[in-house]
């Protein structure tokens, strides 16, 4: 496990914008490829879904070493991780972008969530989707899939690096999720980013205001004229923003 923990301060202002402008910080920054491709949420949910990674990896099955007989083994990677992923983390699962058999299901989903675990990612599918929607965890997919898991994937290793929709994923990395989808962001980057994407957030805010008011875009989404400048200063004074 990671030996460094997502700062309280930093988790609120994850809570509160959009993975849009999280892809834009870390576009700033280089990093162009930390929004896992192809999941969506199982079902809508209020606030967004943030915590640091822990991991499960799949691999294809071998027949001979994935019978249904394998759950009956307690060191089973999957539900050793079920058991294990720490409240406030986020299970990120790389099921090899193959929804054709399932990553996990409503039973263990739900086990999570009375843990404290804060969401769960896989970019396969579940099985019992409808079930899993409705439970008070942010869960997200590729699409849902009725077979086990055991069908397709061997789980084969916890929390070492693994591939989610084509974006890296290691222990720890601060994952936040809404209704577009999952970004991942480095963990000695979370600080500044949230700071930024707080920033942004506000101005955005302000555009958004702004057009509408019916104001044009032009010299004020990007600000570059000083009356726009001079409009979201004083905006943010009577915003407290």
């Amino acid at each position: 496990m990671p030996t460094q923990k997502l700062n309280p301060e930093i988790r609120e202002k994850l809570l509160h914008v959009s993975t849009a402008t999280l892809c834009t910080a870390l576009f700033k920054r280089g990093l162009r490829n930390q929004f896992i491709q192809n999941v969506s949420p199982v079902s809508a949910k209020t606030t967004n879904m943030v915590g640091q990674a822990y991991t499960l990896r799949y691999m294809p099955a071998r027949e001979d070493l994935n019978p249904l007989e394998v759950f009956r083994d307690p060191k089973h990677p999957q539900r050793v991780g079920v058991e294990e992923c720490p409240p406030e983390f986020v299970m990120v699962i790389d099921s090899r972008k193959d929804p054709r058999a399932a990553s996990a299901g409503s039973i263990l989903v739900t086990r999570m969530m009375r843990r404290g675990v804060s969401g769960v990612v896989t970019d396969g599918g579940f099985r019992d989707s409808p079930e899993i929607g409705k439970l008070d965890i942010p869960c997200y997919h590729n699409q849902p899939s009725a077979p086990t898991n055991l069908t397709l994937h061997q789980a084969i290793e916890l929390n070492g690096p693994i591939g989610c929709g084509d974006t890296p994923v290691f222990p720890g990395d601060v994952v936040v999720g809404d209704g577009d989808g999952v970004v991942v962001i480095p963990l000695h980057m979370a600080e500044e980013i949230a700071e930024e994407a707080k920033e942004m957030t506000a101005f955005e805010d302000f555009v958004t205001e702004q057009v509408n008011g019916g104001e044009t875009i032009i010299g004020l989404y990007p600000a570059t004229t000083d009356g726009a400048k001079a409009k979201f200063a004083a905006w943010r004074k009577a915003n407290n923003r």
